[in-house]
């Protein structure tokens, strides 16, 4: 049996999304992979162990734990909806140090592969691993953010969405308090600027397969000859095909987005299934659909049968 130590941090709002995660996780694990299933939270919010629980009581190979999380981020600078607990990754390696190397996940992502084999990468002296941003290291408007960013080059600014996280040698070398101290500035990515700069030169690249952010489908299908300055177009065509998908832009438990079928049909296998809730999201939106003019409708068709099918490099 390989136990795989895994963190989430989020507040209530995201209780039922981190169960659909989860269930996500368990439903593609091994057989001999056991998920220790950390959930970081602020001690003043209250989250909905009992929903949670219903996928421990499902599958045998997981446990869940939670930590509490002190207040050194309550005044935490927010941005984009992005609220407090983004920071709690920052605190990991103290808050989990009975593990010398741990994954970080955010709550918004469907899990389509077994973590195993990337969780037993090297890290050696690296503080992170984690997989390069395309929205930042390729677009003009992110290359000239990232200008910004003192210590952070190009090609080399990771997505904070889903970490390997080298716990033994930040604490060794005190790196905890010199991320706290960064995040306090007013960074428009928070935490994942906060990771960049501090760890840059320290980070080791992981395959986008990982990681499939909604940027890395809409930008790598109509851009691949770029986006293969990041990664190769087998990487690519790998992570579309089973790769984690990272919803880190439009939420499918809220309206229309880029793999939102593939959310929905975890949510559907989910412990936390109710059919009222799934009902009245499809209904709602045959409502939206019918109402648009015909014109628009044939746009949205064309959008997604002929743009929205990967081509072969």
């Amino acid at each position: 049996m390989t136990v795989v130590p895994i963190v989430f941090a989020f507040d209530n709002r995201l209780t039922m999304p981190a169960a659909v995660t989860l269930t996500s996780l368990m439903m593609n694990a091994r057989e001999d992979t056991f998920y220790d299933i950390f959930i970081l939270h602020s001690e003043k919010e209250r989250i909905d162990k009992d929903m949670l629980s219903k996928v421990t009581d499902r599958y045998s190979n997981c446990r869940i734990s939670y930590r509490t999380v002190g207040n050194v981020f309550d005044d935490a600078f927010e941005i984009r909806g992005i609220t407090t607990p983004a920071y709690y990754r920052l605190l990991i390696p103290r808050l989990i140090p009975e593990y010398d190397k741990v994954i970080y996940s955010d709550a918004d992502i469907i899990f389509r592969r077994d973590l195993t084999e990337v969780y037993s990468i090297d890290l050696g002296v690296d503080y992170v691993a984690g997989v390069k941003d395309p929205g930042l290291n390729l677009t003009a408007d992110g290359i000239k953010y990232l200008d910004t960013l003192p210590g952070v080059t190009f090609g080399k600014y990771i997505n904070s969405g889903f970490l390997i996280i080298n716990s033994r040698q930040i604490n060794q070398d005190g790196v905890v308090d010199k991320l706290v101290a960064t995040a306090k500035g007013q960074w428009k990515y928070q935490d994942q600027d906060t990771i960049n700069m501090v760890c840059a030169d320290r980070i080791k690249f992981i395959p986008p397969a990982y990681n499939m952010s909604d940027y890395v489908f809409l930008y790598g299908l109509n851009n691949q000859s770029e986006w293969t300055q990041l990664y190769s177009p087998a990487d690519f065509i790998a992570g579309t095909v089973n790769g984690n998908i990272h919803y880190n832009g439009h939420k499918p438990w809220k309206k229309w987005c880029v793999n939102f079928d593939i959310w929905w049909e975890y949510y559907r296998k989910s412990p936390v299934f109710d059919q009222k809730f799934y009902f009245d999201f499809y209904y709602s939106r045959l409502n939206e659909l019918d109402q648009l003019p015909l014109l628009k409708r044939i746009k949205i068709l064309v959008r997604y049968f002929v743009y929205g099918r990967r081509k072969n490099p």
